[in-house]
């Protein structure tokens, strides 16, 4: 299936040591002719980090898609009423933020763009980056596995030694989940 075309939206999160992995995935789906928009957190938006500067991801999101990313709960309540996408990708997908999405909480523009997404019974694709994946927050990513037209990027522990609660998704399979999604299906194995 050939994603030309396609109109998708790609939400930000503050997993920044994950942005090495999200920046080239954006290009892909550009070079792949997808009518992409951004939205970011306010963690996103405002926290500098050790991996970068929040301008400097807004900059590169804007360069590559052509247009400025939405940063308010404003900006993305229109992403439902206008059916702006095909499939909404969270990518990273923080702890933070699987736990909020599971428990209805929409606080921020990235949970705003995802509920107003989900309201057309259109795919969300989750690109987890989650320290505390298999601790706290395993629950949540059941309840997320059993959600309708909600699919995760294949995903594994990155540091079973170091971070042996951390579990990070399969970048480079981003665009073969999104394929599966539009046919209502999970790319399998979800685990690797």
């Amino acid at each position: 299936m050939s994603l030309e075309g396609r109109s998708i939206g790609v939400a930000f999160t503050g997993s920044f040591c994950t942005y090495q992995k999200s920046i080239p995935q954006l290009k892909g789906l550009a070079a792949a002719g997808v009518k992409l928009q951004t939205i970011f957190s306010e963690a996103a938006q405002k926290i500098d980090s050790r991996f970068g500067a929040p301008e400097e991801f807004l900059r590169q999101a804007e360069e590559i898609t052509g247009c400025a990313p939405f940063l308010s709960i404003k900006d993305a309540e229109r992403i439902g009423p206008a059916a702006l996408f095909d499939v909404l990708v969270i990518m990273p997908c923080t702890g933070n933020t699987l736990a909020k999405l599971a428990n209805g909480i929409t606080d921020s523009p990235v949970l705003m763009a995802a509920k107003a997404h989900l309201r057309n019974e259109l795919p969300l694709v989750l690109c987890m980056a989650s320290n505390d994946a298999l601790g706290m927050n395993m629950k949540n990513i059941g309840l997320l596995l059993n959600a309708k037209n909600v699919y995760f990027v294949p995903f594994s522990q990155d540091d079973p030694v170091k971070k042996p609660n951390s579990l990070v998704a399969h970048f480079e399979l981003l665009q073969d989940t999104i394929e599966k999604a539009l046919e209502g299906k999970q790319l399998q194995p979800v685990l690797r």
